[in-house]
Parts: C-alpha cells; structure tokens; sequence
C-alpha cells in the first residue's frame, strides 16, 4: 500500500539484505517512522510492544525473528530458544504460533550450514502466502461491498462499519477485511467507512483512520459505543471486521467490542462479515 505516494509493505528485507524493517505503529497516527530491526532480541520486542499489530503481522514478524536469532549461531539449542523466546512475546493471535510451527518444520531438518538460508526462505514465503490471501480477501470483499450497494439501488455512498484495525497495517499488505474496502473504492464504489476507535489502544482511531486516510477513503472515526445507534438509525449497509483466532466450526475471537457489534448488525438485520485469513484458524486438531 502506499504511504503519500511511496509504496510500502508493513515488514521488508533491508538493503543490507539480513536486517528487517517495520513500520513502528507505535508512532502512528502522529508520526510515520520505520525501525530496523537486526536481533532476536529486536524482534521480541517489536512484538510485545506492539510496534507491530494485527495477527498476520505478528506471525511474519516472528518468522523474521528466527532468521535474525540463526544468522550467527544455527544450532538447536538456539533455534529452540528462539522458538520459545517469540512464543511468548503475545498470548493472543494463533498466528504467531502458527508461523513458529511452520519455521520450526521447515528450518529444523536442515543442516546447521543452510539453517540461515533456509529459515529467510521462509519468513519470506509467509509474507509471500499473507500477501496472496489478503490479495483474495480483497476480492471477495470488494465483490461483497459492491454487490450490497448495487442492491441498494442508488448512487450515494455504501456505508461500511468496521472495529478495530483489519487493514494493510495488521497484515504485510492489502489487510483483511478492508482489504475488500481498498479493492472498490479503486474500483469506483462510492464508499465510506465509520471507523471504531476501540479503546484502550485506539487501532481505529489511531491507525484505521490513518490508512483510510492514506487511501483516500472517506471514513468517519466513531466512538465504540455509536455502532448500534448507527445501525439503529439505518446508516450502516454492512459491517466488516477482521479476526485474531477462528475455531474450525466459525467462531471468531476478535477485538473487545466485536461482540457488540455482531449484536447489534444481527438485532437490525445488517449483513456481518468476518475476513479470516487461513493462518488464523484453529483448527484444534482437525484436519484443515
């Protein structure tokens, strides 16, 4: 996505070609500010201070964190510190110990020589995958944002409600339940979006707002508690959110707050819809 003009991925090779670069959400909406990060150590933190969000990000951001703890010792013993290391940084998004998983299956049976090479390959190819399904997401979600204001049957704007921060700054690019927003409005769907502001860390107000902006998106940013007066007043269409874990059978766990929105949109018979990446379901056992 862009940023005034310039195009950026929320993490990204350095040009040193080892080192990694985030966007600091911490800075955001006030300041736009990039920070490199060349240590295990870099990486835990990023994490646990939130400098990075969102459960896609969090997953490739781990990912990252193993290729930066085996550049200079590629033994067992610090893959597995490692592992454990990240593990622990957040107990929420499956997808942090989802992309562990993957980086442990693919990095482990390689020789200590290629465990380098062999875990970059694979922090890049969970950018790669998170990219691809925010890229489907998009367009599933566009086809359902413009098939709802095509029923609608006027030209004015489809009204879009959504919570929390689901966007291109919660994943490496594109987002996930505004992905769909991004994809029509370049599509030429009139759109606006009233933005939550969900507090205590404010990811609407502070960085969905932000993005919108960015995009150029007209949005409106709402306090939490206006979504059900919002709909009640029939001036929502539809409400998009994203989600940090997915059971196999459809539960969603997501942002407090959520719940009382899927309430509400239920309660005045207003489409909801969640956008779950694949990482972010828990399959529980079950065979995908």
């Amino acid at each position: 996505m862009k940023v005034e003009g310039r195009q950026y991925r929320t993490i990204a090779l350095a040009e040193d070609g080892w080192s990694i670069d985030i966007i600091d959400q911490t800075a955001l909406p006030h300041a736009f500010v990039t920070r490199r990060l060349r240590s295990l150590d870099d990486a835990a933190e990023a994490i646990r201070s939130m400098r990075v969000r969102g459960a896609p990000l969090i997953g490739a951001t781990a990912a990252y964190g193993v290729c930066l703890a085996l550049r200079h010792d590629a033994s067992d013993t610090q893959l597995n510190a490692a592992i454990k290391a990240l593990a622990e940084t957040r107990p929420t998004a499956v997808n942090l110990a989802w992309a562990l998983d993957r980086m442990v299956k693919t990095v482990g049976p390689a020789s200590a020589e290629k465990r380098s090479t062999t875990a970059y390959a694979a922090a890049a190819r969970i950018c790669a995958d998170d990219v691809a399904g925010c890229l489907a997401i998009a367009k599933h979600g566009a086809r359902l944002i413009t098939e709802c204001w095509k029923t609608r049957g006027d030209a004015t704007p489809i009204q879009v409600l959504t919570h929390c921060n689901a966007g291109w700054l919660a994943t490496v690019d594109w987002g996930t339940a505004l992905a769909g927003v991004y994809l029509a409005h370049d599509r030429g769907v009139p759109i606006h979006v009233w933005v939550d502001e969900t507090r205590p860390r404010n990811q609407g107000a502070g960085l969905t707002a932000w993005e919108l902006g960015q995009h150029g998106v007209p949005h409106t940013v709402v306090v939490d508690n206006a979504g059900g007066h919002l709909m009640q007043h029939g001036q929502v269409d539809m409400c998009l959110v994203g989600t940090d874990r997915t059971t196999a059978d459809g539960d969603v766990c997501n942002k407090i707050g959520t719940y009382l929105k899927a309430l509400a949109a239920e309660d005045n018979d207003i489409p909801f819809y969640v956008a779950a990446p694949y990482a972010s379901i828990d399959w529980s056992g079950q065979e995908p």
